[in-house]
């Protein structure tokens, strides 16, 4: 007795544990689970945890709430100013209705690829090339929306949508860098005219000012000759300024007195004309008042001979 009773209950412990095996289940933090009962959707959605259900009577589906990456595979399309481009796009998209994802539509994922897919090819006939390029923001928002639309009868919400990449061309390329390498030659153009400009402004006001002050710009010849001659590798030749000798006559000292001048011997019989110490008289005179020749090159008024030639020149004159 005691024999059948242990057996029987060995045998309804097998059962139970058996039983609870097929029953239990365990439903994952980012997962919701669905009831099933004879093909019947239960209302009940399980939450995350432990959970059991009726075995052949009770089926679970899990459904996957997690925001999912999906890519979107390139697009070849015509542009709207007829221009061939290849696009791809990623769609990041999550399960908020977990009983209209897996009632409503036979697969959600599916779907929601080839929804993007379409959506995408139809953004690219509506779009310009430089809209593709250049104006991706407002392209996302619209593709969002396009796939969105759809996506709320299943369940799922589209959390973002971008384009990755935008594929053009060879010649199509070539022809871009002519064009940006032309736009930037002009507005280097416009910038150097404009830098001239602006310069030619600034040298009028400075010759203007110059004028003024004519030692300015002797000054500044001197600042130009140490620029140039700090590189040391050219040979420089200077024409000396006029105004320089002009500003160096105006400052040098008044010049002394000359001596009184001899008079001159009296002239011979006209008939004979002048005679030897005449001659020599008036070579000395003219010795007498020609002009000092200057250091630099050139006479300065002014500055004349104080004395007389010698005696020996005299002589030499008259002889």
């Amino acid at each position: 007795m005691v024999e059948e009773l242990l057996t029987a209950a060995i045998a309804t412990g097998v059962g139970v544990a058996v039983y609870m095996g097929a029953a239990a289940r365990v439903v994952k933090q980012y997962e919701r689970g669905l009831v099933f009962r004879f093909g019947r959707l239960r209302e009940e959605v399980r939450g995350p945890g432990f959970t059991t259900i009726v075995p052949l009577v009770e089926r679970l589906r899990k459904v996957n709430m997690q925001i999912v990456t999906l890519p979107v595979p390139a697009q070849e399309g015509i542009t709207r100013d007829n221009v061939t481009v290849r696009v791809d796009a990623v769609v990041y998209f999550k399960v908020v209705d977990p009983a209209s994802a897996i009632v409503a539509v036979e697969d959600y994922r599916f779907a929601v690829s080839q929804m993007a897919q379409t959506s995408l090819r139809s953004i690219i006939g509506k779009s310009d090339l430089d809209d593709l390029l250049s104006n991706r923001e407002m392209l996302n928002q619209g593709l969002e929306l396009m796939i969105d639309s759809p996506a709320v009868g299943w369940g799922v919400q589209i959390d973002r949508v971008e384009i990755k990449d935008v594929s053009l061309p060879e010649t199509m390329k070539r022809s871009m860098a002519r064009q940006a390498e032309a736009d930037r030659e002009r507005r280097a153009r416009v910038i150097n005219a404009d830098a001239e400009l602006q310069a030619s402004h600034k040298l009028a006001e400075a010759a203007e000012v110059m004028s003024e002050q004519p030692a300015a710009l002797q000054l500044r010849l001197l600042h130009t000759i140490v620029a140039v001659a700090a590189e040391k590798n050219s040979t420089l030749v200077l024409p000396f300024p006029v105004e320089l000798l002009r500003f160096l006559e105006r400052s040098a000292p008044p010049p002394a007195a000359a001596p009184a001048r001899k008079e001159p011997a009296p002239a011979g019989p006209a008939s004979e004309g002048p005679g030897p110490a005449e001659v020599a008289d008036a070579a000395a005179d003219a010795l007498d008042g020609a002009p000092v020749p200057d250091a630099l090159g050139g006479p300065v008024d002014g500055l004349m001979l104080d004395a007389p030639p010698p005696e020996e020149e005299r002589e030499g004159l008259r002889e």
